[in-house]
């Protein structure tokens, strides 16, 4: 089924899979039913684990940065749902995949930096990997169905 396909958790709900296809939107009102932003929330609970043992001076740097690019992530997919439209939420996952961008890079910082215990750059950057290809793909619906 494409919504699980493009992130869209399957509830069994005959109303969802009636007003989907009927509409030809994805219509979704409730960010919690997104995988994407299942996977982006759980991005973002890493990194405040993470960066919860980065240097006192780099709270208002790095930490900062990172914990706001990646809960941007998230909140964007949120806000889009809140919106009126498959465009709407086009341009708000749009946006998520900016953030996403923007934490791979900050992650990148942070391990040249030596700030990551073993193994929590890759799990991060993993996970952030995942997230992108995720919202491309939510993306990329979106553009097909509008």
């Amino acid at each position: 089924m494409w919504q699980q396909d493009h992130g869209i958790e399957d509830r069994g709900s005959p109303e969802w899979q009636t007003e989907a296809h009927v509409s030809g939107m994805l219509a979704v009102k409730d960010f919690r039913e997104l995988k994407v932003w299942q996977k982006a929330h759980e991005l973002t609970l890493g990194v405040y684990q993470v960066t919860a043992t980065f240097p006192r001076e780099e709270l208002y740097g790095l930490t900062a940065q990172m914990r706001r690019a990646s809960s941007s992530i998230a909140a964007n997919l949120a806000e889009g749902c809140g919106r009126s439209g498959d465009a709407e939420l086009n341009r708000f996952c749009s946006i998520a995949l900016g953030s996403a961008s923007e934490l791979q890079y900050f992650l990148l910082l942070a391990r040249d930096l030596h700030l990551f215990a073993s193994g929590d750059y890759d799990r991060l950057a993993e996970k952030t990997t995942e997230v992108k290809r995720m919202l491309t793909g939510l993306v990329q619906k979106l553009k097909a169905v509008g």
